[in-house]
């Protein structure tokens, strides 16, 4: 079904807002996907917060221009799948996931900004630990010295504590 201006308008505007708020771009070519394939990758990306799309390419193109994703537009040919994140690793790590499960869904490439990759490039992006677990990594490291001093303080009068009830045991052993 072919689209008329207003709705082209309206796709690029959608396209350009989701590239706006993105940090990677990836882009899978999908030739030969049946309905439900694509169905339970849109439902995976949801989750993950993903904005995944089946762009026209003229359209894709015009809503990466003046964006620092503008290097990927010659890699746009064909038909394609588009996945855009805020986060740099999740578009990549859905795509990629799926991707080892269908053979089908071939990645193409992707970008960050002012950075073009190739698909080995997407592969090693989605082989790198979520935001999520570079913050619980980077909290757990904080956090670490912290622990180990209040568990240092709290050793010395743990350790009063136990002298004085061996101290009971005994005098009460002795009386007995």
């Amino acid at each position: 079904m072919a689209l008329n201006l207003d709705q082209k308008k309206e796709v690029v505007a959608d396209a350009s807002a989701a590239v706006a708020g993105a940090q990677v771009i990836v882009i899978a070519e999908n030739k030969g996907l049946e309905v439900g394939d694509v169905t339970r990758l849109r439902a995976q990306a949801r989750e993950q917060g993903v904005y995944l799309r089946v762009l026209k390419n003229t359209l894709a193109r015009r809503a990466v221009a003046g964006t620092p994703f503008e290097g990927l537009a010659k890699e746009m040919t064909g038909p394609l799948l588009y996945g855009m994140s805020a986060d740099p690793v999740s578009a990549a790590k859905v795509i990629q996931d799926f991707a080892k499960g269908n053979d089908k869904l071939v990645i193409r490439g992707g970008a960050l900004a002012n950075y073009v990759m190739d698909a080995e490039g997407v592969k090693a992006l989605a082989s790198m630990p979520s935001r999520e677990q570079l913050l619980a990594t980077l909290l757990g490291t904080m956090q670490a010295p912290i622990a180990k001093f209040v568990q240092t303080l709290n050793e010395v009068p743990g350790k009063f504590v136990r002298t004085v009830a061996a101290l009971r045991d005994e005098r009460e052993k002795q009386s007995a």
